[in-house]
């Protein structure tokens, strides 16, 4: 496999199955991705916070990709009002808690995969203990807070933090790491949004948001999270992709560390 830009985050696991290698097949055959890449992706612990559009749109892709543990964060149910964003519910399952929905689909597409239901709210006083049991970390969630509380805990435990937001017509997706003895400052939550700057913003009920548009961003996320664990290409460090879907334009940002 060729070299990528860092080191791949997780050490490979066991040797494929057969239905592994199967599965996998159209996977196995991308340049500079071979079945060592695969066995990364099997012994890989990915979290994703927030079961709804960026989510829902992720998570599918993780289990097809063959990410082999996947932890769900949220603690919401399914409503009639998400199922224009959050595809992978459905209407059977209006009421039912949004992670047991999403692992109803996850292993429906993969019954091998490892889920694991964290239906609560997350906040400071837990991120650490969870996050802990993961090798990487997806926020999709919808609150300020609760994004602040991800960023801290994943710069304390020095794990990649891959990063997506959507409202209205725009996205935007990138990755933050802490990286243990990096010479150069990383480029943190705090760069993007300084403390108090941001505030809390309005919500999908308030100005909406076009559901195709999470789906674009929930498969950046997973590509990403692929990137990482593999090895493989430049993943999205220092770097803000910024989506405009009603221009139809998309542009990459710098972005530079703040001194501190």
């Amino acid at each position: 496999m060729s070299e990528g830009y860092f080191p791949a985050l997780v050490a490979p696991g066991a040797e494929l199955s057969g239905e592994q290698a199967k599965r996998a097949a159209r996977q196995l055959s991308l340049p500079g991705f071979d079945e060592v890449s695969q066995r990364r992706l099997a012994a890989a612990r990915v979290l994703v916070i927030g079961a709804g559009g960026l989510g829902s749109a992720c998570i599918p892709y993780l289990v097809g990709a063959g990410v082999g543990t996947i932890g769900i964060v949220d603690d919401d149910v399914v409503e009639l009002s998400n199922l224009h964003r959050q595809v992978t519910h459905t209407t059977a399952n209006i009421g039912k808690s949004k992670t047991a929905s999403l692992a109803q689909a996850a292993t429906a597409l993969d019954p091998n995969v490892k889920i694991i239901e964290h239906n609560l709210r997350l906040d400071s006083s837990n991120a650490l203990e969870i996050f802990a049991n993961y090798d990487l970390v997806i926020d999709g969630s919808d609150s300020f807070d609760t994004r602040e509380a991800v960023a801290a805990a994943t710069e304390a435990l020095g794990i990649p933090l891959v990063w997506g937001a959507v409202q209205e017509w725009a996205a935007q997706a990138t990755v933050f790491w802490s990286r243990p003895n990096d010479e150069a400052p990383p480029v943190l939550l705090g760069d993007l949004f300084p403390p108090g700057s941001a505030g809390e913003p309005p919500t999908c009920a308030q100005v909406g948001v076009l559901g195709a548009l999470c789906v674009q961003v929930g498969g950046l996320l997973a590509v990403e999270a692929v990137k990482l664990i593999t090895g493989a290409g430049e993943p999205l460090l220092g770097r803000l992709v910024v989506i405009d879907a009603l221009r139809a334009r998309h542009d990459v940002i710098p972005l530079i560390p703040r001194r501190r």
